[in-house]
């Protein structure tokens, strides 16, 4: 079983066609940047799949990375605080962000052995394959 492929294009938002029309300063102004949630590349291999997330300025600890079922989960939450005081004045800015980007994992996919690691701005997810033969469908009931 392989990956199925969504080609987003295909659904226009309508922010899309705002931005199309008046430029991209109205999806900041909207708050529907597509900067808001980062972009993941998947790439199937012999030995597993390859998940990368482009997600610039975090750190490890701001990842989640969960399955529930066949539900691959990965979120982040970030909270910045900057204070910066003069004699003139003080000024306080923050921001929050967070994403959460979800996949359905194919029954090939070896749940119990994912590796992830966070390192120049892309959190690289490995999930290796198990071979088709060894996935066990059938389930024994033992009658009692």
């Amino acid at each position: 079983m392989g990956i199925v492929k969504y080609n987003k294009s295909r659904v226009p938002g309508f922010t899309n066609v705002l931005e199309d029309f008046f430029g991209r300063d109205v999806s900041d102004f909207l708050g529907t940047s597509a900067d808001v949630v980062p972009a993941v590349n998947v790439k199937e291999e012999d030995k597993g799949f390859q998940v990368d997330v482009a997600a610039p300025g975090m750190e490890k600890g701001d990842f989640k990375v969960n399955i529930d079922n066949d539900t691959l989960t990965i979120s982040a939450e970030k909270e910045v605080n900057e204070e910066e005081t003069n004699e003139k004045y003080s000024r306080k800015e923050f921001s929050y962000s967070s994403f959460s980007r979800s996949f359905v994992l194919p029954k090939t996919a070896d749940k119990n052995k994912i590796e992830a690691k966070y390192e120049n701005g892309i959190l690289a997810l490995f999930i290796p394959k198990i071979a088709e033969k060894d996935i066990k469908n059938i389930k024994s009931i033992e009658i009692k």
